[in-house]
């Protein structure tokens, strides 16, 4: 069985989640199974008294909140979208959301009321905006919905939902994915295939604990946290990371599986070795990884520390999907693996046209399904839609090549491309080199204006706390990117910055970036995207 239900009558006391608050000593809010049932249920009431209807949508506008599984699984019962908005953004981006979701209702934190009631006020297709964690002026609050609801009242008949989730947002408008919703049952083997699937493919089990210390608004860890609710596991929930209460609440509770972003690594190995072997970690079998691409050394410090525990994936929310065990990976580093569920990986050039032999680089495709009605569309965005398909396959907007085994290997994303005298350079390159330098906290390498040649190569950098930002580090970081890769990837200037516009997940939003630099240049100098997909 897959349904909440099913594992709420089978052990009602068992943990469904556990919200895990840092740092250490803080309390954490345990939801059983029981529990979940009980307020997801009643949740779905409300929306059927508010009138919503099979195939609405309910957006949130919350962080890792106790209430946060509970309106998930609610829209997950009654046939609705579920759209969970990132808290970091601002109201513009929050309201063109709900606008372009068709978002009937909005669940908002009160810690966010003033993001939520810019981003409400106008819009006449919300027919209720209801608060959580307080109060917010022209909210109903949770609570006050639910004390009109019995804890026995019955949903009736219970229809599968779906994620209806947003691209990362830069400075161009986000995507909203949205793929089909067929009325069927709850639990309908075709409709949930894809979470129990996923759970099958890394054999995660009832008896799991899982560990997610990235936001649920992101795809990855919601998806993730969702499946194994399906499988009857239980999850542990950061409100936010921290490097060593990651590795505290591992030990304390014995986890088993996880999924993490080469950011959370990142801050992992630079923990004191003291401070790494104070926790056991025996329990953890499976520390999945994905979201960004993950620097080769960083990721041998990582398997050298983890070992086979560690498992990359690749995908999107649109679809597709790779994996590679450590083992593999070692024999072929810097792949995100072969298809995980024994698909074709396509590699197109420009005009479309497969490139067969191995190691020729060009865009990434997936085979999407064969009935048209069941691919994804983005919701309102017809063009965006055509471009992502050629024929019956697929982009994520990646580019990338295939070795003689059939393993891939991402080089880029085609929107991030730098044009210098006519040359394409893919800049990730040089950003997973010059990101092992120690004196390196973070670094973007984008293009920016140049007369002579169109663009030229930068490094945008994050020194650490106890490097000297100036213009020798520039020049050191400079010879150091000479010294391993060719020279006409390498920037040619670095500019250092307090901080780079990433998502939690790890993401970088390059747009937001490169705009500081190409804002006064002439229109006409670039014809770069402005989306990143």
């Amino acid at each position: 069985m897959t349904t909440i239900s099913h594992f709420a009558e089978k052990h009602p006391d068992k943990p469904a989640i556990i919200y895990a608050d840092s740092k250490f000593g803080d309390p954490q809010q345990i939801e059983t199974y029981g529990e979940l049932e009980e307020r997801s249920r009643r949740i779905g009431i409300v929306f059927r008294r508010l009138g919503l209807e099979h195939g609405d949508n309910v957006a949130i506008l919350m962080a890792n909140d106790d209430e946060f599984m509970d309106v998930f699984w609610a829209a997950h019962r009654t046939g609705l979208y579920f759209t969970p908005l990132n808290w970091h953004v601002k109201a513009d981006e929050v309201e063109y959301i709900l606008d372009n979701s068709d978002a009937r209702v909005l669940i908002a934190h009160a810690r966010f009321a003033d993001v939520a009631t810019a981003a409400y006020a106008g819009n006449s297709n919300l027919l209720k905006c209801i608060s959580v964690g307080g109060e917010i002026p022209g909210f109903s609050t949770l609570e006050e919905e639910l004390d009109a609801i019995a804890p026995d009242a019955l949903l009736g008949e219970e229809f599968e939902g779906t994620l209806m989730l947003y691209s990362s947002g830069t400075t161009g408008r986000p995507k909203g994915v949205r793929a089909p919703l067929p009325k069927v049952a709850a639990g309908e083997p075709a409709q949930v295939a894809v979470a129990v699937n996923l759970t099958r493919m890394f054999d995660m089990r009832e008896d799991d604990v899982f560990f997610s210390p990235a936001p649920l608004y992101h795809a990855a860890p919601l998806r993730l946290v969702s499946a194994q609710q399906r499988i009857g596991a239980t999850s542990v929930v950061m409100r936010r990371f921290d490097a060593e209460d990651s590795l505290r609440l591992i030990d304390l509770h014995r986890v088993t599986t996880s999924q993490w972003v080469p950011t959370h690594f990142r801050r992992l190995t630079r923990l004191p070795e003291a401070t790494k072997r104070a926790y056991g970690l025996e329990s953890l079998r499976l520390a999945l990884h994905a979201a960004a691409p993950c620097p080769i050394p960083l990721k041998e410090e990582m398997i050298d520390w983890w070992g086979d525990a560690i498992v990359e994936f690749y995908a999107g929310t649109e679809g597709g999907g790779t994996a590679i065990s450590a083992a593999d990976w070692n024999e072929h580093k810097g792949s995100v693996g072969r298809h995980w569920a024994g698909g074709t990986i396509h590699i197109l050039d420009e005009e479309g046209n497969a490139l067969t032999e191995p190691n020729q680089e060009g865009g990434v495709y997936f085979e999407a399904p064969a009935d048209e009605a069941m691919r994804f569309r983005y919701h309102k965005a017809e063009e965006k839609t055509a471009e992502s398909y050629r024929g019956s396959l697929f982009t994520l907007g990646d580019v990338g090549y295939l070795d003689e085994d059939g393993f891939l290997y991402l080089t880029d994303r085609q929107s991030h491309m730098i044009i210098s005298g006519g040359v394409n350079i893919f800049p990730q390159e040089v950003e997973n080199h010059l990101t092992m330098h120690p004196a390196v906290e973070d670094v973007a390498v984008i293009g920016v204006p140049n007369e002579d040649l169109g663009e030229e190569v930068r490094a945008v950098v994050v020194a650490r706390s106890d490097a000297k930002a100036g213009p020798e580090l520039a020049q050191e970081l400079i010879a150091y990117c000479r010294d391993g890769i060719s020279h006409y990837k390498c920037p040619r200037s670095v500019d250092f910055v307090d901080e780079l516009p990433r998502t939690e997940t790890g993401k970088m939003a390059k747009t937001s970036l490169r705009d500081r630099y190409w804002k006064d240049a002439p229109a006409t100098s670039s014809s770069k995207s402005t989306d990143d997909r």
